[in-house]
């Protein structure tokens, strides 16, 4: 969840809900806590590879698992390409594209030698990220331009549609709980591991992400937010510490990195799990090497983002990825519903909140977005008796 987002979804999130961004954020986190409970208990009853396109399969019928897992493959290998291009914005911008499927090729070349060093490097860059983050609050904080009044909301000239749409974009930055349970079969004791390890993942990122807006908002206030492009540098900057610009702009391709490879990681699984059911190419089903990892499904996916890296738009990508990722969780908080108590259902709120915020932040993206992702899903609707799962 420590990603690319929290460099880049404050600003274009301050353009939307201005000084109640901070309003907008805990919004997001109250969604993404309802999905985080509904998955972490779906996972602990259904420890497979395949998050809710299992859950949805199990839960509500083939075509709803069909369809979670249509909108996740096709939403988040378009968020692949997003955080490639992301890094190479970063690292060098004059070679944006080239250096976005640079990455895409190495990044599944270390998912492809095993999720056991995948894990090790997650780590690594979570942690680099972290020390990024929390030098430029401390910049930001300590050099005399932060001031609480900033802080203060201000609610005109927001419209409820704006409001929301900044809780849609940073639920984006939030994303990223799903790959633990994606990767269910590879996880040791699932059903106590996985649902401790989302609420706390969630409820570390949300730290994060409070003292990181509520810096941005105190030193660069809604109007300089909005209009900012790197907003972490800028308030580096603006807190005395040009020094730290750099290091602020290679924390966010660190960050895009760690995206990039928990994104390829979680969509490859996804796809074992729906070429299992033969609704995608029933080859892509194949496990290789000691470790039982889907090579073919990785290398698949990897090509894939490389194509889109070197030919969409960053914007474009985020928006429809967007879409995709709110809409497999509603299918997650649909399944949910489906729970006994013998089954330790969440209480029931929190499927039925998680279920409306999804659909309210889908529609409330900006109309291309919204578009782009109704499209693709009833693209991916008409071609399900088509491909519709073989006996096994």
């Amino acid at each position: 969840m420590i990603g690319a987002g929290v460099f880049g979804a404050f600003g274009p999130a301050a353009g939307a809900a201005g000084s109640e961004l901070l309003g907008a954020l805990g919004l997001a986190a109250v969604v993404a806590y309802c999905n985080a409970t509904s998955s972490a208990r779906l996972a602990a009853r259904h420890p497979e590879s395949g998050g809710t396109y299992v859950y949805g399969r199990e839960r509500l019928g083939p075509f709803w698992g069909y369809l979670a897992g249509w909108s996740f493959v096709a939403g988040k290998t378009a968020s692949c390409a997003a955080m490639a291009l992301t890094v190479g914005h970063y690292a060098w911008p004059g070679q944006a594209r080239a250096t976005a499927v640079a990455a895409v090729v190495a990044l599944t070349t270390v998912n492809c030698l095993g999720v056991r060093k995948a894990a090790w490097l997650t780590r690594l860059i979570v942690a680099v990220t972290l020390a990024v983050l929390a030098a430029c609050v401390v910049a930001g904080l300590g050099g005399g331009h932060a001031h609480a009044s900033r802080l203060a909301w201000d609610g005109a000239g927001v419209s409820p549609r704006g409001f929301l749409q900044a809780a849609g974009l940073l639920f984006f930055a939030f994303a990223g709980y799903a790959r633990i349970a994606t990767l269910g079969e590879e996880v040791r004791d699932p059903a106590r591991t996985i649902p401790r390890a989302i609420p706390l993942a969630l409820a570390v990122t949300l730290g994060v992400y409070a003292a990181v807006a509520g810096t941005l908002l105190a030193v660069l206030g809604p109007d300089a937010l909005a209009h900012s492009a790197a907003p972490l540098a800028d308030a580096v900057r603006a807190g005395g510490a040009p020094g730290l610009v750099p290091v602020a702009r290679a924390g966010a391709a660190v960050a895009a990195l760690g995206s990039l490879l928990a994104l390829l990681l979680g969509v490859s699984r996804t796809a074992l799990a729906m070429a299992r059911d033969r609704h995608l190419p029933h080859a892509l089903a194949a496990l290789s090497g000691a470790g039982g990892a889907p090579l073919r499904a990785e290398l698949a996916v990897g090509a894939l983002a490389t194509v889109l890296a070197a030919t969409t738009d960053l914007r474009g990508a985020i928006g429809f990825s967007s879409f995709g990722v709110l809409l497999y969780y509603a299918v997650a908080n649909a399944s949910a519903l489906r729970l006994s108590p013998a089954e330790r259902r969440p209480p029931l709120p929190v499927p039925l909140v998680g279920l409306a915020g999804c659909a309210t932040l889908a529609l409330s993206l900006p109309p291309a977005s919204v578009l782009a992702g109704l499209a693709a899903t009833a693209t991916g609707a008409a071609l399900y008796p088509l491909r519709r799962a073989t006996p096994r």
